[in-house]
């Protein structure tokens, strides 16, 4: 199963955007008062329109992960929130059983015959997910591929608003790095090789070794263990049975080998260093009783609301994207024992500053 993320525009690059724009909407959460407009960048010009919804009656948005997964259950209760706030037609959750672009495009298709007419959509394929959004596209609806960013650099969508996934790795595996004193042996667990995704998040872990000057090695990286919580456990005590004398940190850039390794490092005795990903229960759990160094949290919740939102401007005709197929980082935050119990705040203000980058720069409003 491929994992949540999706690389997406470096903090620099998301800079460089917001400083290229022309003109803004204002929205009632950017810190402008109603009816205000927003200021816009000195180079361009101000836009007289508005990102605060006025009838979001008619909007229909469908949130479809490509399959079964922890790290989507954040998006039901984010899509009812959303339909209740912005008082949209109606917010679903839908997934199929199975990780299939071919099943994914039925379910797609069924929700629009049902009357949903803009779509949140995890592609499973992300070599194929823009002739899905294309066709979507082509029938009027508005779509944004969220967590997840299609293959290539091109998107087909209207906006990507997927986590950053090499810059995510980096800082996993600098924190990693940091907790192991700087020194020792590291060890990477992550999911499908064949996904770029993985690709990415190796990339990024790679990077952060070899600044530490060869201080740090890393002795392996093992792919493919994110297929489910069995084969994650069998490839962490594999592990730890063949080399775990030869370990003093891991990290985790995929979800069931994060909570794989956080067990058993605690069950074994271990003294490696484990970073995680995302915020389990188990892993929240074990970074307050020391077992785990660290995490590297995203923001799905985020995504669903904020998309949800932008969707909806969208459908109405309210709103178009500056850009269309925009790439957008929704943010991911390192979670120690130090901020474990006030990280969300971080999270819940990346989400605001989130709002206020479509409506200033991202969205042109009428």
């Amino acid at each position: 199963m491929r994992p949540p993320t999706r690389s997406v525009l470096s903090g620099v690059a998301v800079v460089a955007v917001l400083m290229a724009g022309s003109a803004a909407c204002t929205i009632k959460s950017s810190g402008a008062p109603a009816g205000t407009r927003a200021q816009a960048p000195a180079s361009g010009k101000s836009g007289t329109g508005t990102a605060e919804l006025a009838d979001g009656s008619g909007t229909k948005v469908a949130l479809v992960p490509g399959g079964a997964h922890p790290y989507f259950q954040p998006w039901k209760a984010a899509g009812a929130a959303a339909k209740k706030k912005y008082g949209l037609g109606d917010v679903t959750f839908d997934e199929t059983s199975e990780w299939d672009q071919q099943k994914q495009d039925n379910l797609l298709s069924t929700l629009a015959a049902r009357g949903y007419n803009a779509f949140g959509v995890f592609g499973v394929s992300p070599t194929d997910i823009n002739t899905t959004f294309a066709d979507l596209k082509s029938q009027g609806f508005a779509v944004a591929s969220l967590a997840s960013c299609p293959a290539g650099g091109t998107d087909k969508a209207d906006f990507c608003l997927s986590t950053d996934v090499e810059v995510a790795a980096y800082k996993a595996a600098q924190a990693a790095i940091h907790a192991m004193g700087g020194k020792g042996t590291l060890v990477h667990l992550t999911g499908n090789n064949v996904d770029a995704n993985t690709q990415l998040r190796i990339k990024g872990v790679t990077r952060a070794v070899k600044e530490t000057g060869g201080k740090v090695k890393l002795l392996q990286t093992i792919t493919d263990v994110d297929k489910d919580l069995q084969t994650a456990q069998k490839a962490v005590s594999d592990l730890l049975a063949a080399k775990g004398n030869q370990i003093q940190g891991i990290v985790t850039t995929a979800y069931n080998p994060a909570v794989a390794a956080a067990d058993a490092v605690k069950n074994s005795g271990s003294g490696a260093k484990v970073v995680a990903i995302d915020d389990d229960a188990k892993i929240l759990s074990a970074i307050k009783d020391g077992s785990v160094a660290a995490t590297v949290v995203q923001n799905p919740v985020g995504q669903a609301e904020v998309g949800t939102w932008a969707l909806a401007l969208l459908q109405t005709r309210q709103c178009t994207m500056r850009h269309p197929g925009q790439i957008i980082d929704s943010g991911s935050f390192v979670v120690t024992k130090a901020n474990v119990g006030t990280y969300d705040s971080a999270r819940k203000a990346k989400t605001e500053q989130l709002k206020k980058q479509f409506a200033d720069t991202f969205l042109v409003c009428t």
